[in-house]
């Protein structure tokens, strides 16, 4: 009676995977012949699957519960309302009335009046304007002496400033160099040591020129020739004025603290004097000295440029450039190497020469070869 029990609840459970129902079949095989297994065990089997599906049973109950609440909360939450007309607005914000632009009142040099209503916000003009007037009428930047007119215990620290050039205002890049000498210079200033920042301007001379005779040409058309000596360098100089004062301005408006009674130039007739005597020396030491020498010779400015004045250009094949002293919108072929072949007199043979100015062609009068190259042994001459 065990036996068929099992049986029908092994039937009426959810179909038996093949291995199982191979199992079972094996099981009923083997046991009919048999004696039937102890009824405790049976019966422990029976319980087991009973107690696995009352489970399952609980757990499905317990689903459609939650189920059934999801429901029933759902229809009774009511839909959004649609937005009423008449809801009230939120006002528009009024906007900001703008402020007046800052006017400074101070008189030059003197200390900045700070009675005007502080700004609602930061405004740079408005804050440093006036300051440095003040700073450098009360002699802040001068290097303080001690007691006896000398440096102080503490030591001395001095910064001539790189001159910039004259060729041109300022960038950002000397408002970064600015910072730093000029950090150095407070630093040290702070610490008690008598500290002298000076400042001073760079002639450039050949740079200058030259931006000079671009600007008199795009201008009026004319060269420094057609302007003549004098005149040229009236108008060199103007240019030196107008942009020393720009970079002036500039320097002061970076905040540098510069001893300005010490200002100077590289043109100036003390420093010319040093540079002429430092050259001689250089020259009596033996350390600067005459020789031939290729050198970067301008078609234009009709004299040498160091290596720094050159800008160097590498070509990857046909060029076409324009030429100093050309028409600009003429343009000259660059970066091609013309081979041609001179014959040998007495003989079938030739040399192939491969040169960038093939027009010199006409000029030549011999060929140079290297006395050891193995080729050239024997003598040769131009047919």
């Amino acid at each position: 009676m065990l036996l068929s029990r099992l049986v029908t609840l092994r039937r009426a459970s959810r179909p038996v995977p093949p291995l199982r129902r191979l199992a079972t079949s094996h099981f009923l095989r083997m046991s009919a012949p048999h004696e039937a297994p102890p009824p405790e065990k049976v019966a422990a089997n029976v319980e087991g699957e009973g107690a696995a599906q009352t489970k399952t049973a609980g757990k499905e109950a317990k689903r459609l519960e939650k189920a059934a609440k999801f429901a029933a909360k759902t229809a009774k939450t009511p839909a959004p309302a649609a937005p009423a007309n008449n809801e009230k607005k939120k006002p528009a914000k009024e906007p900001k009335a703008e402020e007046p632009a800052f006017v400074n009142n101070t008189p030059p040099g003197e200390k900045k009046d700070l009675s005007e209503p502080m700004a609602a916000g930061y405004n740079p003009i408005a804050v440093e304007s006036a300051w440095y007037d003040w700073w450098n009428k009360e002699g802040f930047f001068k290097p303080q002496m001690g007691p006896d007119g000398r440096p102080t215990s503490t030591g001395q620290f001095v910064l001539p400033c790189p001159p910039p050039n004259v060729t041109g205002s300022l960038h950002i890049g000397h408002g970064l160099t600015v910072a730093i000498q000029d950090s150095l210079v407070r630093w040290n200033r702070m610490l008690g040591r008598t500290t002298l920042f000076v400042p001073g301007y760079d002639h450039a001379g050949i740079s200058t020129q030259s931006v000079v005779e671009k600007r008199l040409y795009k201008a009026s058309g004319k060269t420094r020739h057609d302007l003549g000596r004098e005149k040229f360098l009236e108008t060199v100089w103007d240019w030196k004025h107008d942009y020393q004062g720009r970079i002036t301005k500039q320097m002061e408006r970076l905040g540098g603290s510069y001893d300005w009674t010490r200002v100077a130039f590289t043109m100036d007739e003390n420093l010319s004097r040093a540079v002429s005597e430092t050259f001689c020396r250089l020259h009596e030491d033996g350390i600067i000295y005459r020789a031939n020498r290729l050198v970067n010779w301008c078609v234009k400015l009709n004299t040498t440029l160091s290596n720094l004045e050159v800008e160097q250009k590498e070509l990857k094949g046909r060029t076409l450039l324009n030429v100093p002293g050309y028409d600009e919108k003429e343009r000259f072929e660059f970066g091609v190497i013309t081979s041609f072949a001179y014959p040998i007199e007495g003989s079938d043979e030739k040399i192939v020469i491969a040169t960038t100015r093939p027009e010199t062609m006409l000029g030549d009068t011999a060929v140079a070869v290297h006395p050891d190259d193995p080729r050239y042994k024997v003598r040769v001459c131009l047919g």
